[in-house]
């Protein structure tokens, strides 16, 4: 056996004794260079230990690869509330009871407040009828002139002296039921029953005495006319009912005031 120059000499185990008493002088045997454990066929010392190490290190990589994939591509997000059974301990139907019937009393107070507001303003319309049904009954007259106004003069038996449909202001009544008229255009005085005349309706806004029936004496102010009805709507100016609108006033009833 050829073993070289000087030098250590890698031995096997059991087989030292008879190497060593070969060997030439100067020459040593050199220990066992496997340790326990790391004994593998047909390896050197180092060899494996190397290739396993870069496997393991080259697995750890791919490993740190995957997993870092797996956290950049997350997967769809996940309600951990969906699709789980709602649990019901029975709040949810008795506070819906309560507030139901909370609801249907609140609306029973309402159509009650309703009913007893209806039925108070219709008692108040009512009253208020029966105060003008009063008053009409005992302002309305079989009479209406009075000193002011402004009339029409309708006696045919005076067409011939041009008095017919001319129209004079009222500067007395004599027996309730005869005026003494002065004539506008010619301020002749004439003595003329009241059936002879006839009222007069101003313009829109203008002032009118209210002389007969529930505001008989009131003076108002002329808002509209009804020619189909032969009404007129006025507003009440001044005295107790101050303000007070009169929506279906008869023609016969109001009269133009002399200004």
């Amino acid at each position: 056996m050829d073993v070289g120059g000087p030098g250590p000499l890698w031995g096997v185990r059991g087989l030292g004794c008879q190497l060593g008493a070969s060997l030439p002088q100067g020459h040593v045997v050199s220990p066992d260079p496997f340790p326990s454990g790391e004994r593998v066929r047909g390896r050197w010392p180092g060899e494996g230990t190397d290739r396993e190490d870069g496997s393991k290190e080259a697995n750890k990589a791919t490993g740190k690869i995957a997993i870092a994939l797996q956290k950049s591509a997350p997967g769809p997000k996940v309600n951990p509330f969906e699709d789980k059974p709602k649990v019901n301990l029975g709040f949810d139907e008795e506070d819906s009871g309560v507030r139901e019937k909370e609801k249907d009393e609140v609306a029973n107070k309402k159509g009650k407040d309703v009913k007893a507001a209806e039925a108070r303003k219709s008692a108040l319309d009512e009253l208020m009828k029966d105060e003008e049904k009063a008053k009409e009954r005992s302002n309305r007259k079989d009479y209406w002139l009075c000193p002011g106004i402004v009339v029409k003069v309708m006696s045919k038996s005076l067409a011939q002296k041009g008095y017919y449909k001319q129209k004079g202001m009222v500067k007395k009544v004599i027996d309730k039921y005869v005026g003494e008229i002065e004539m506008l255009e010619s301020k002749h005085v004439l003595r003329v029953d009241q059936d002879e005349l006839e009222t007069v309706i101003p313009q829109i806004g203008g002032l009118v005495r209210i002389v007969n029936g529930a505001y008989r004496g009131s003076n108002a102010r002329l808002l509209s006319v009804d020619t189909e009805k032969f009404c007129a709507k006025v507003q009440v100016e001044k005295g107790l009912y101050d303000g007070k609108v009169l929506r279906a006033v008869e023609y016969e009833d109001i009269c133009k005031i002399s200004l």
